[in-house]
C-alpha cells in the first residue's frame, strides 16, 4: 500500500493521440516508407503524417457509415466483395499479389503491393465496390480534413489517393476474417 493519491500520479503521456483500431491497422499497412512519402507530401515528419492519416481514415470511416445509413445493402455487398478479394489473395486494393508472402506470413506484414497502389482517385475501380464508395466520399472527407488540419484540400486529396487502397485492403482483411 502506498501513500500516493490519484492527484500525485501523472498520466502517461503518449507521443500521439489514441487511435481507433482501423486507423492503427491502416497506418501499420502503410509502413514506414509510405508514411515518409506522405510526410514529404505534407511537409511534415512521420508523426505529423500519422496524425493526418489517422484523421483521414477516421473521416473516411464516418463517410462509410453515412453511406451505410443511406444504402446499407450496397455497403454490405462492398464488404462481402472486399472480404472475398482478400480470401482469394487479391488484397482488395489493386496491389500485385505476387509481391506478398503466403497467407500465414501475411497476417503481421504490410501489404507491399497494396501500399504501392496510389494510382489516383480515377483508378479506384481496382478497389472494387468498396474503393468506389470510398472514392465517392473522398471530396467531402478532403474538405473536412482540410478544415480540421489547415492543410489545403488538394494536398489532403492526394493523401486520400494513397490511403484508400490501403483502407480497402484492411477492410477486406477484416471482412475475410469474419467468415
Amino acid at each position: 500500500m502506498t501513500d500516493e493519491t490519484p492527484q500525485d500520479r501523472k498520466p502517461q503521456e503518449s507521443p500521439e493521440p489514441a487511435r481507433e483500431p482501423l486507423e492503427q491497422d491502416v497506418i501499420g499497412e502503410l509502413g514506414d516508407d509510405r508514411l515518409q512519402e506522405i510526410a514529404g507530401l505534407l511537409g511534415t515528419d512521420a508523426a505529423g503524417a500519422r496524425t493526418v492519416v489517422g484523421t483521414t481514415v477516421s473521416a473516411l470511416s464516418g463517410g462509410l457509415r453515412d453511406e451505410a445509413d443511406s444504402d446499407p445493402e450496397t455497403v454490405r455487398q462492398a464488404f462481402a466483395e472486399a472480404g472475398e478479394q482478400e480470401r482469394r489473395g487479391g488484397g482488395g486494393g489493386g496491389g500485385e499479389s505476387g509481391d506478398r508472402a503466403g497467407e500465414g506470413e501475411r497476417a503481421g506484414a504490410p501489404l507491399q503491393g497494396v501500399a504501392a497502389f496510389g494510382g489516383g482517385l480515377g483508378n479506384l475501380a481496382a478497389g472494387g465496390l468498396m474503393g468506389s464508395i470510398l472514392g465517392k466520399v473522398s471530396r467531402p472527407v478532403a474538405n473536412a480534413v482540410a478544415k480540421k488540419t489547415g492543410i489545403p484540400a488538394p494536398t489532403v486529396s492526394r493523401v486520400i489517393e494513397l490511403v484508400i487502397p490501403v483502407v480497402v485492403a484492411v477492410l477486406g482483411k477484416r471482412a475475410a476474417g469474419r467468415k
